[in-house]
Formats: structure tokens, C-alpha cells, sequence
């Protein structure tokens, strides 16, 4: 049967972060090249404006409501900061990973397998769309909060921030409204994508273990030639597995630790705000979205990580089964771990 393609599934995510100048080409990940130059316009544009937003502390600092309206969004917009070095300081472990999605062990091997891992694909493709929807709409209801509620004609912008030059003035309140609503609309867009490809890594995981399972629940107790080829084959599907979780697991620890304590900030003070604005008003309307937003973003990654672990106590049940199943006089399990202490 022809090779499965597992990039087709995070097809967007590769080429909106590519946009973004987080997907170098090649094993090698960054080089002296005009793509890496064009990596660090792009990601200069996206996170100068956290600075400018982090300045404007220093004007209010004494006033807790604002203080409160800035800081939840402000926590998130550095954590994406964190994510995007994370994947540039990785990318040649991502890039490897890419490559281990091609070899022979990760590729089913008949119709069946393909139809088992095909749910859990559709499923991340469901969950992606509902984490985009849910996000672009809190980001447009901020942008778009000054010309709802007629804020725009006292040069309201769309998010707090301290720049250099007067923004109540035209064209420079115009110029920096845009700035504001391009420059976050990349940041999240960035962000989502790094969100969810890092859930489809677990998800790859998980699959693969799905797919091992299958392969061994098939094992025949025939002839030691083919018996021990076969087992050989699984043996070595399981160590890439292994490496492969490894090498996810170095990818991305910092960005989990990061994503909880911050998502957990976050929420924490989008829902004080919640109680300082009026109810059912345009902003009371753009933090429950903002609110929606960062639990699936907490979702995304205990939800997956809760996939793994029931693969893992899956793999238990089907190794008890092995056990119980006696065949003739030598179980298969039996024989199976005798052929492992040989190989």
C-alpha cells in the first residue's frame, strides 16, 4: 500500500508557521540565509509590541483595575514570546521529528491500521478548529472593541501600550492601530498553530502506540525464522517510539510548564476583570471569549497528555491478555520474552 503522509494532517500548522519564520528548510534548522533574515523581521514585528505594552506598566502601576486589564492578555503575549524561542532554540529536533514521521515502523502497514488512526486524526482536526475559531473571534472582539463602542474618537487603542511618538494624533493613531491589530492577529495566529502542533505530536504518539498494539495482538506462534523477524520489526518500532516521545519531550518541557503557570495567571485575573465590567457590554462579551480561549489552550495539552497515558494502560491490558492466552506448551508471552533477551 502506498506510504501515509502524516504532515497532511498539520499541512496548515507547517505553513503558517513557516509565514511565520519558525520552519526553516532542512535538518540543519536555522543557517546565514535571506529565510533566516526574513525569520527575525517577521518575529521582531510580531513581539515589539509586548515591549511597548510592558512600558506602559510603568504609568500605571498604582492603579489595580488597569493594572488587572493589561496583565492577563500581557502574560499571554510573552508566553507566545517564550514558545516562539522555544521553536527556534529546537528546531532541529522539530525537523527531526519530521523526518521519523517518514520511516517504515511509523507507516501502517494494511487498510485496517489507516481506518484505526483515522478517528483520532479527525478528532485533532475538530479540536483544532474549534481552538481557532474560539481564538480569532477574542482577538477580533478586542480589536475591533474601540469602534463598537465609539472609543476610537478619543484615539482609544485596541490594547494599552507606551510608544515613543503621541498615537492621539492622526495619521500616528492610525498607523499604531493597525500596527496593534496585525501585529497580535500574527501572535495568535503563531501561537495557536505552535499549540496545536505540539498536541499533534502527543497525538502521534499515541497513534503509534495504537498501531505497535495492533501489530502485536497479530503475532503468530509459527516457524522461529519468521517469528522472530516479525518481532525484531516491532522491537525496533517501539524504541523509534520511544525516541520519538523523547525527543518530544525535550522539544517542549519548557513550554508546558510555562503554558500551565501562565494560562493559570491568566485566567485568575480575566475573571477579577470579568466582575469589573458590565455585564453582557462588548468587553464583558470579548473576556468571556478571551476566557473560552485559554481553557481549550489548557485543554489542548491535558487532554492529549491523557491520551498517552491511556495508550499506556491499554498497552498493560494487552500484555495481561498475552499473558493469560497459554499456547500449546510455551505462551506466547513466554516466547516473546525469551526472542527480547536473545535480540
Amino acid at each position: 500500500m502506498e506510504n501515509f503522509v502524516w504532515k497532511d494532517t498539520i499541512r496548515i500548522n507547517i505553513l503558517v508557521l513557516r509565514f511565520a519564520g519558525l520552519w526553516p528548510e532542512g535538518v540543519e534548522g536555522y543557517k546565514l540565509n535571506y529565510y533566516t533574515l526574513y525569520s527575525l523581521a517577521v518575529i521582531f514585528f510580531m513581539n515589539a509590541n509586548n515591549a511597548f505594552q510592558t512600558a506602559y506598566i510603568c504609568f500605571i502601576y498604582t492603579d489595580l483595575q488597569a493594572l488587572t486589564a493589561i496583565f492577563f492578555v500581557l502574560v499571554t503575549d510573552w508566553l507566545a514570546t517564550l514558545k516562539i524561542h522555544c521553536f527556534i532554540k529546537n528546531a532541529r529536533i522539530l525537523q527531526r521529528l519530521m523526518s521519523d514521521l517518514e520511516i517504515t515502523e511509523f507507516q501502517p502497514r494494511n487498510d485496517e491500521q489507516v481506518d484505526l488512526v483515522r478517528p483520532t486524526l479527525k478528532t485533532w482536526k475538530i479540536v483544532y478548529q474549534a481552538y481557532v475559531a474560539v481564538t480569532i473571534t477574542a482577538v477580533l472582539l478586542y480589536c475591533l472593541f474601540p469602534l463598537v463602542n465609539g472609543t476610537f474618537k478619543e484615539f482609544r487603542l485596541p490594547y494599552w501600550a507606551w510608544y515613543p511618538y503621541d498615537t492621539k494624533i492622526s495619521p500616528n493613531y492610525e498607523f499604531t492601530y493597525i500596527y496593534q491589530v496585525v501585529s497580535i492577529a500574527m501572535l495568535a495566529s503563531v501561537n495557536i498553530n505552535m499549540d496545536t502542533l505540539i498536541a499533534a505530536l502527543m497525538m502521534y504518539v499515541a497513534i503509534q502506540c495504537d498501531i505497535l498494539s495492533d501489530n502485536l495482538k497479530h503475532v503468530k506462534n509459527d516457524e522461529d525464522s519468521q517469528f522472530v523477524k516479525e518481532l525484531e520489526y516491532h522491537v525496533t518500532h517501539h524504541k523509534m517510539i520511544l525516541r520519538f516521545a523523547r525527543d518530544i519531550n525535550t522539544f517542549f518541557n519548557g513550554i508546558v510548564l510555562g503554558q500551565f503557570f501562565t494560562s493559570a495567571a491568566a485566567l485568575a485575573l480575566a475573571m477579577f476583570q470579568l466582575t469589573m465590567v458590565a455585564p453582557m457590554s462588548s468587553e464583558f462579551i470579548s473576556l468571556l471569549f478571551y476566557i473560552s480561549s485559554m481553557t481549550m489552550q489548557i485543554f489542548l495539552y491535558c487532554w492529549y497528555g491523557n491520551e498517552l497515558e491511556t495508550r499506556r494502560a491499554l498497552d498493560r491490558l494487552m500484555s495481561l491478555k498475552i499473558r493469560l492466552a497459554g499456547l500449546g506448551e510455551e505462551s506466547l508471552e513466554e516466547r516473546i520474552t525469551k526472542e527480547i533477551s536473545q535480540l
